[in-house]
């Protein structure tokens, strides 16, 4: 039996010049966005890869670091240390207080634990008229009080205990002996300072002895 084989028909089409040159067009354009997406996720790779998480030892230096700031910053001294009142006689939670040193003949005036005034020289009571000492307030202010006792001007007198006061004085030095009649004398200068920085009710404190009383 002969078989006849079916004969098969292939129909060529010529490929033109100008689709030839799109084809290639079309696989150049995939290559690049190909390459552009590969080149995404390298980026993204390499830019994690360029930011390393700290070492462990870098991150303890810089606790330590931190830590040994915090050891050396200057803590908040309850007292003027190194002050006046080195020695904390003067109370510092009362405000604004005038502070008188017999012992060192030495006035100022501070606010909690800082001085606002002075220290400045002064000249106390002599034996006999000794300051009194303690905590008194300023209770009367005169800028042009005269004694009437003394017969003297007393500039910018500041009264806190009976007839003590802080005023100025004309004419002599601090350490002129013997001393007053038991009011603090400081130079004019000094009194008229003092007379804008005190006020009426402000606490002045006295304490320690004045040498030779």
């Amino acid at each position: 039996m002969e078989l006849n084989e079916p004969t098969v028909t292939v129909t060529v089409t010529p490929v033109t010049a100008t689709e030839r040159v799109r084809a290639r067009a079309r696989r150049a354009a995939a290559l690049l966005v190909a390459a552009a997406v590969l080149g995404a996720g390298c980026c993204a790779r390499t830019a994690s890869a360029a930011t390393p998480a700290p070492h462990p030892a870098a991150a303890h230096v810089q606790r330590t670091s931190h830590a040994a700031h915090a050891r050396h910053r200057p803590a908040r001294a309850t007292r003027p240390r190194g002050g006046p009142d080195a020695s904390g006689r003067c109370p510092t939670d009362l405000g604004r207080i005038a502070c008188v040193d017999l012992t060192r003949q030495l006035m100022w005036v501070q606010v909690g634990s800082r001085v606002v005034f002075g220290p400045v020289r002064v000249r106390t009571g002599r034996a006999g008229y000794v300051t009194r000492t303690g905590l008194w307030h300023v209770y009367r202010r005169n800028k042009d009080q005269w004694s009437t006792l003394y017969d003297v001007a007393m500039p910018y007198s500041q009264f806190f205990s009976g007839g003590e006061a802080f005023h100025g004085l004309n004419g002599e030095s601090m350490s002129t002996p013997p001393g007053s009649h038991g009011c603090v004398n400081m130079n004019t200068w000094d009194a008229r300072r003092l007379w804008g920085v005190l006020k009426h009710g402000d606490p002045v404190q006295v304490f320690g002895r004045k040498p030779g009383t």
